[in-house]
């Protein structure tokens, strides 16, 4: 079935000023001297971030505001009937010396798209509403896409109440308490198929592939699987000096050619959804004099397509043997993450597409490479993603930007899309 977008039903647009206003008033909450933003769960900036949310909902949307059970904040405006809301939204934390628009894009943009129907008289048939999650950055609870898993039943509370803060050691269901959740009941405010007619979030691509394209807009085909894998390797510590060459187990040299081993089965794929990468790599016993005995190191494949993860992990699993054969050494490997591929919803990406269509622009079809919320909303709802681009693929640092007029042709888009969805949804 198509969905069509046809031109004459959009007269809404949104306020471009507006827009970059708003982005730049929530850069303000934690803000450092180098321009970055410092912004995780908890922290003054985050709680200083939810108090400018609120108000802002109440005061330009009048939506009544909510803090669920995983402390993530929540606005909604009704709809003309009683059928399950259209939710749009992303996260407001950031990354420390991250960006400011890493999240706040499709939260803000999420906000405009609200406020632009609401000014130009366009009362929905669904409510309408919007999310901000708590957490989806990695955090000093080591616990990332917090709100997201907690309001869905995909992260167990228990791990929760466990959690405590890398620095300060509170306890990551005080800090949630504290930003108004409540870890203890949230088993009777879990997010069901029920809650949620569908789920829209706009992202910065946090990558070159929109640019290198000379595009503004993508709509996400799938969220990359994520696997990882703990690998230590064990060689034979010995004396640096007296130890000839044919006769070492260099427990860093093996990692070393397992590394790029890596890095040219990822190349041979020439694909730009499959990447590899080895991110930690310690050895023991780190002298100068002592050729290395063993080695630590993590393994984290990123690829959209699990059949091939599944066939890259066979090429890598024999040139390891080959390896640990040439250099007599022992390789032990185990899995710590095995994430699969999450496709965005058919329906959601076709209305998406005719959207841009109408708008008279062009888009790619993309898989995501990094994690969002939106994986944990697959379950319940019809989920879909909007990519804007990121300016020199840069992302989770200072100099992270997106241009206004690509935020814009996003926030265009997400009406017509919301207003399609309106007609077609139950």
């Amino acid at each position: 079935m198509t969905y069509k977008t046809p031109q004459n039903l959009y007269p809404v647009t949104v306020n471009e000023e507006r827009i970059a206003k708003n982005i730049q008033n929530l850069a303000q909450f934690g803000m450092n001297k180098g321009g970055g933003i410092d912004r995780s769960l908890g922290s003054k900036a985050d709680i200083q971030a939810r108090e400018w949310l609120k108000k802002l909902w109440e005061t330009e949307l009048q939506a009544t505001v909510a803090v669920d059970p995983a402390a993530n904040l929540w606005a909604e405006c009704a709809g003309k009937e009683t059928l399950k809301p259209i939710v749009l939204g992303s996260h407001h934390d950031a990354v420390a010396n991250g960006g400011k628009y890493d999240g706040a894009v499709g939260v803000l943009l999420a906000t405009e798209v609200v406020q632009s129907l609401k000014e130009a008289g366009y009362k929905l048939r669904h409510p309408i509403k919007i999310v901000s999650f708590s957490a989806e950055e990695p955090n000093p609870y080591n616990i990332s896409t917090l709100g997201s898993r907690l309001i869905t039943g995909v992260l167990d509370s228990k791990q929760v109440g466990e959690a405590t803060h890398a620095y300060t050691h509170e306890k990551l269901s005080e800090t949630l308490k504290r930003l108004g959740g409540d870890v203890a009941n949230i088993a009777n405010h879990l997010l069901t198929d029920h809650d949620v007619g569908a789920f829209l979030e706009c992202h910065i691509e946090q990558g070159r592939r929109l640019l290198d394209n000379g595009l503004s807009l993508a709509v996400v085909s799938t969220i990359t699987g994520i696997y990882r894998e703990e690998i230590t390797i064990y060689g034979e510590a010995n004396h640096a000096g007296t130890t000839v060459m044919e006769n070492r187990h260099d427990a860093l040299l093996a990692g070393a050619e397992l590394s790029l081993a890596v890095e040219q089965a990822v190349i041979k794929q020439r694909r730009s959804d499959v990447v590899g990468t080895v991110g930690h790599f310690e050895i023991y016993p780190n002298s100068a004099n002592i050729i290395p005995g063993l080695a630590h190191l993590t393994l984290e494949m990123r690829v959209s397509n699990d059949q091939v993860l599944k066939e890259l992990l066979v090429q890598l699993a024999d040139k390891f043997a080959e390896i640990e054969n040439k250099r007599q050494i022992i390789i032990k490997r185990r899995i710590i993450l095995d994430q699969k591929a999450v496709p965005m919803d058919p329906m959601i990406r076709e209305t998406l597409q005719q959207s841009i269509k109408a708008t008279g622009d062009s888009y790619l079809d993309l898989p995501s490479m990094a994690g969002h919320d939106s994986v944990h909303m697959v379950p319940i709802a019809k989920t879909g993603m909007l990519f804007v681009p990121s300016l020199e693929g840069k992302s989770h640092c200072p100099e992270e930007e997106t241009r206004i007029e690509d935020i814009v042709k996003a926030g265009n888009v997400l009406i017509r899309t919301v207003i399609a969805l309106d007609k077609e949804l139950d």
